[in-house]
Parts: C-alpha cells; structure tokens; sequence
C-alpha cells in the first residue's frame, strides 16, 4: 500500500512537470525532474537515488583466516525532493528511504512501522542570514554525518560517528552565517529536539536534547558547499579550511547512544533515564585535489549504566568514550582519487566494549562527480579480546 501511494505521487510530479515552466535544461546529476510553477509559486526539484554494494569479511586470529562473510545489499535506495513554497525564502526537503537499512528500528514507540521518512524540513530565511528550520532532519553535530551518505569518499562513514554520532530528530533549529573581516566566516546552528531520533510517534518519553555548534572558515567559504561534500572534486584554487565544535546534551536520555541505539527498558516497562553529553572537534581543510578530514568525539552520562529499582543492572549501558577519525586524500587527474581512514576507539570499562583501531584504504572513479562513481576499500581491524577482522567492500552510487 505505502509502495502504490509512493507510485502515485510520482506519476503526479511527472504529470504536473509537463505542464510546467522549466527553470532550465538539465543534466544528469542536477534531478530527475527539475520544475518551477507557472506563477512562480512554487518550485520542485525530484531526484531518485541508488547505492549498490558488495560486502566480505574475516576474522584473523595471526595463524589462520576464519569463512569468509559474504552480502550483495541495497545499501540505500531513496527518493528526494526539495525546492521552495510560495516564495524562495521558504525552502523545503523530503527525503524517504526505501532500503531495509533505511526504514528499520521499529518500535513500540514508532507503531511498530518502518521508518520511511529521513527527512521532511522546512527552512525559511527569515531575516538577513538568520533561518529557521522546523521539521525532522540531521541535527548539527559532527561534519561526517551531517555530510550526505551520497557525497562520501568511502563506501561508508568511520566507527567514530557510528558510535558517537547524534544521527536526525525531529525539533527546530536556528541557523546564521557572518563574514566578520576579509574572508573570515563563522557559522552558527542551534537545535531544540526531541531526544529520540526519527520517527518517533509516541510522544517525548525522556527530556529534551540541545544541540549546538560553531564553524569557523578563516579562509572563505568553500566551492559549492564542499565542507559538506567529502574529496577535493573541486580542486580548490586557494586553501579552504572549517574548524568546527560542536555539543549535544540530551535530558534524560532513554536510549543507548543519547538519541539512538536501542532503549533502556526497566523490569517494571519503564524507561531508564540519564543526561547525556556528547562534544565533538573536527576539521576539514581542501587544496588543489588534496583534502584532510579530522574528527573527535566523547560521550559521557551521568549514570551509564541502567539499573531497575531493587539496584539489579537491567544490561544496558551507555557508550560512553572516546574517538579519532582522521581521513587523507589526493583526486588524480583522471578523476580516481585514493583514500587513506585511520579511526581509533576507546571505551569507558563499564561498556564492557574493546577499544578498536581500523586503517582503511580505498579508491574511487568518479564518473559524473558524486551522482555516479564507482568504489571499493579494504579495512583492517584490531580489537584486545576478539580476532583482528579484514573487510573489503566495493560499490557504486547512481543519484539523478
């Protein structure tokens, strides 16, 4: 049923599209569909997008290789669509995921349903550089998450934000931008959400969570948004830098991971609950086909580990740590870049968690940019208590 209502919709922004007045010609790569009302009013622009990969992995003890696990996955498959409503200052994005990766993690707390919506924002500039943004989408924490699954140099993001990362929720944000002197820029992003990620339909079960971060961009402002688009593909003339600090606390957290991971459940139904902060430092820096990513993060709680009313641990706790992600590539002149992750992390005790350590290397053709290239990498992972692990994963990505 949600499969034939999202067909109709299609068919509908095809039949309007016709009757249309075109903004331009379009390419591959600029949307599907690419549309603008007749009066002006309104705007859409509709872009279907595919990721297919190959996943193998083994464990390796120093004398010998375990079986091998083997995958073909549709990683993600999406339809999305943005433009503006009534007047060009009020923007909007829908995006919807229609991946088994995407839409899972129902819960009592979501009707038991898949999770489709990823993103359905509004953003209304409202005055000078001031927007605000009502809605659900990413919230502003570290730059690798907020960086677009379709825009990534790897196969996929570092354990540091599968971790630590504080993914999207639904709330308000208040965004501004300033040039202070020169090229100099500051950004600014705050949020007020729910606490519990996406989708959530059974109301705020824990406190609220707080999000704020700050960009610095002493050298100007990146080629079309390229602090948020991983790879020199632009091949910056002059260096481009962001410093970027962010912090995340979330009141009374019911979940493992602050707004995700699973929920602390209580002997009684009940939620635990704990305050949760998470802090991340990163920094991305372009120049001439050569780009550097530096990212840090730590999670702490108050009390991290869920106990019922007697004092008997319920067994979860809180990922509470620390890590390190540091990326490097160079974009040859044939459009195949090579790329070089080292991602280090370390856990408070009471996870029960072993500190890790994963060096990938991988490659990349880039066709038509980042709407269709061709990937793969290797990994190889170190752990204290379990098998170093190898992985290696190839893939491509076609996005209208």
């Amino acid at each position: 049923m949600k499969l034939r209502s999202l067909l109709i919709v299609i068919v509908c922004i095809s039949y309007y599209a016709s009757n249309a007045q075109t903004i331009s010609d379009t390419s591959f790569g600029e949307g599907l569909i690419n549309f603008v009302a007749k009066d002006s009013t309104f705007s859409i622009k509709f872009a279907p997008r595919i990721q297919a990969r190959f996943n193998s992995q083994w464990d390796h003890d120093g004398n010998s290789y375990s079986d091998p696990d083997q995958n073909f996955s549709i990683r993600r498959a999406r339809l999305k669509f943005s433009g503006f409503a009534y007047n060009p200052k009020l923007q909007y994005k829908v995006e919807l995921g229609l991946s088994n990766r995407d839409v899972s993690g129902a819960s009592d707390f979501n009707r038991n349903t898949p999770r489709i919506i990823l993103d359905a924002v509004v953003m209304w500039n409202f005055y000078q550089n001031f927007e605000l943004w009502a809605g659900q989408t990413k919230l502003p924490g570290n730059v690798e998450r907020v960086v677009s699954s379709a825009n990534l140099q790897l196969i996929n993001r570092s354990l540091l934000n599968s971790n630590f990362n504080i993914d999207r929720d639904i709330g308000l944000q208040l965004r501004h931008h300033a040039t202070l002197f020169g090229d100099f820029m500051i950004r600014e992003k705050i949020a007020i959400s729910q606490g519990e990620g996406r989708n959530i339909t059974e109301g705020n079960q824990g406190g609220l969570q707080y999000t704020g971060r700050l960009e610095f961009l002493p050298f100007g402002a990146f080629t079309s948004r390229g602090d948020y688009s991983q790879g020199d593909l632009k091949r910056e003339k002059t260096p481009k830098l962001m410093v970027g600090l962010a912090y995340d606390y979330n009141k009374d957290a019911v979940k493992t991971r602050s707004n995700m991971g699973s929920y602390m459940l209580l002997s009684d139904g009940s939620l635990y609950q704990t305050d949760i902060t998470t802090f991340f430092a990163d920094l991305v820096f372009k120049y001439q086909g050569l780009a550097f990513t530096g990212e840090y993060a730590m999670r702490d709680a108050g009390a991290p580990v869920a106990v019922n009313a007697d004092g008997t641990q319920t067994g979860a706790i809180v990922r509470v740590g620390n890590a390190l992600n540091m990326q490097l590539s160079y974009l040859l002149k044939n459009n195949i870049e090579i790329t070089g992750r080292y991602t280090t992390l370390d856990f408070k005790d009471i996870t029960l968690r072993d500190p890790q350590d994963q060096y990938t290397l991988g490659v990349s053709k880039y066709v038509v940019g980042h709407k269709l290239k061709v990937q793969a990498d290797v990994s190889y992972s170190t752990r204290n208590t379990a098998q170093d692990n190898i992985m290696i994963r190839t893939g491509f990505d076609l996005h209208f």
